[in-house]
């Protein structure tokens, strides 16, 4: 594992030597040494599998997977002997590890142990009105965050697209199982999204185009990098940007969200900026109240002169605790205090209600707590395939 804390993050570890177009259909390769799992082949990758069968087969295959989400043996339009050669074909990225359910039953988070034996978290939370999944888009994450359990543990590796889409199918076949359909996805699970900016954004357009997911319903989450978000606003989809602000002083955000020091809040802001004007979306600023170290009024009024401006709204919660990082969350008080000072200085906020604390449902902290697994060595040098 590759530790990223005590050290300057450079191109390779934020994935900024990935200058492939945002938009239009494209296959991104899986990084050497791993196994292609099903949801990695592209639609043309599966005509070339399948080139020794009619034509109308992929398109079944493709619906199997994408509308229906069922494994190849389920595929009674299919020959059996072809079933049976795409379950030996076409494998499943995500081993189930660990199941976690809160007590109220509303928010359900699974561990998945990958074919490398990497290790990633996603977390499925239902609401009266929606059903929501949070994704990861690394094994691990380089930013080196002080409060977040999975920048705690540092980098593994980048997911593919595959091990990116099955978390989506593996959620909504759970909402539905349960009567409710999955209808938004947040890439706010381990990892940084635009460090994987070409295979995340594959995954968004598998999402939107074979899914069925609408561009309002996807949001994909930065801890600042501002060149994927100069990308997004190029990007054919007009999805959701959150930003996962926190601090709105550079002096103090240096320290708890150290790309700070690369992309500084005035660089930010003009990125935040320049994508409303391009996707005419609306910015969220996500901001997680740790006690006595951003939740006074002073910080209100840092965080309403930096969102004003961008016409940004905030989304408040009190941070989930890790063993990490000694430092409590702010109190429910405190919450609802912060959010009525950002009213009275012209900032709309909405207060997240912290969901899945009794079964560890931040983003790495499921995976903290299980034994780690051995890591297997794979081919290539660099955090880049």
């Amino acid at each position: 594992m590759i530790d990223d804390r005590d050290r300057d993050l450079d191109d390779g570890d934020l994935g900024l030597d990935e200058r492939a177009p945002p938009g239009g259909a494209r296959t991104v390769p899986v990084r050497p040494g791993l196994p292609r799992s099903r949801y990695d082949w592209s639609r043309a990758e599966l005509g070339q599998l399948l080139a020794d069968e009619p034509g109308y087969r992929v398109d079944q295959v493709w619906e199997g997977l994408h509308h229906h989400g069922t494994e190849p043996e389920a595929w009674s339009n299919l020959p059996m002997a072809l079933r049976a050669r795409l379950a030996a074909e076409l494998t499943p990225a995500l081993e189930p590890a660990a199941e976690s359910v809160s007590d109220d039953g509303q928010t359900v988070k699974w561990l998945w142990t990958l074919a490398d034996g990497r290790q990633i978290e996603s977390v499925l939370m239902r609401y009266p009105d929606r059903a929501t999944v949070c994704v990861s888009s690394q094994a691990g994450c380089a930013m080196a965050c002080s409060f977040c359990a999975t920048g705690q543990a540092g980098f593994d590796r980048h997911l593919s697209v595959g091990e990116m889409v099955e978390q989506v199918v593996r959620a909504r076949t759970r909402a539905a199982a349960d009567g409710q359909r999955l209808s938004n996805v947040v890439f706010m699970g381990m990892g940084e999204p635009f460090a994987n900016f070409d295979r995340t954004w594959t995954a968004v357009e598998r999402m939107h185009g074979d899914l069925g997911l609408s561009a309002r319903h996807l949001t994909l989450s930065t801890v600042g990098v501002v060149p994927g978000i100069r990308r997004l606003a190029e990007a054919a989809i007009p999805v959701n940007l959150a930003v996962s602000l926190h601090l709105a002083n550079d002096a103090e955000r240096d320290a708890l969200v150290p790309i700070n020091r690369r992309y500084p809040l005035a660089v930010l802001a003009e990125a935040c900026h320049d994508y409303v004007e391009a996707t005419h979306r609306r910015l969220s600023f996500e901001w997680a109240l740790i006690d006595g170290t951003n939740d006074t009024d002073r910080h209100a009024t840092e965080l309403a002169d930096y969102a004003r401006p961008l016409r940004a709204h905030v989304n408040l919660i009190a941070l989930n605790p890790t063993a990490g990082y000694a430092v409590r969350g702010t109190p429910p008080a405190g919450v609802r205090a912060f959010a009525d000072r950002l009213a009275t200085l012209g900032v709309n906020a909405t207060v997240r209600r912290t969901r899945g604390t009794d079964i560890d449902a931040a983003c790495g902290q499921l995976r903290a707590s299980r034994t780690p697994p051995t890591d297997i060595a794979l081919p290539g040098p660099s955090l880049m395939p």
